[in-house]
């Protein structure tokens, strides 16, 4: 499965770093979610200093998420 291209968001403190953390943990859980709700996977999911980068096997999707993205950037 390719992904759609990759979504980087600051979601986390710059000290938040493991996958093992309770909060990127249920992170990683509500986009498991959303992937199901869209018959779609989630393809990557990585932290870096509380930067989260995921990706899905949707272009639909991605461009759904992109847009909030973009749209809560300009509030």
């Amino acid at each position: 499965m390719e992904p759609s291209g990759l979504i980087e968001v600051d979601m986390f403190p710059e000290d938040v770093n493991s996958l093992d953390d309770p909060e990127v943990i249920n992170f990683k859980r509500v986009l498991l979610e959303v992937a199901e709700e869209n018959d779609c996977f989630l393809i990557t999911f990585e932290i870096n200093r509380g930067t989260v980068t995921f990706s899905f096997d949707s272009d639909e999707l991605t461009t759904e998420i992109m847009t909030i993205l973009q749209h809560d950037d300009k509030s």
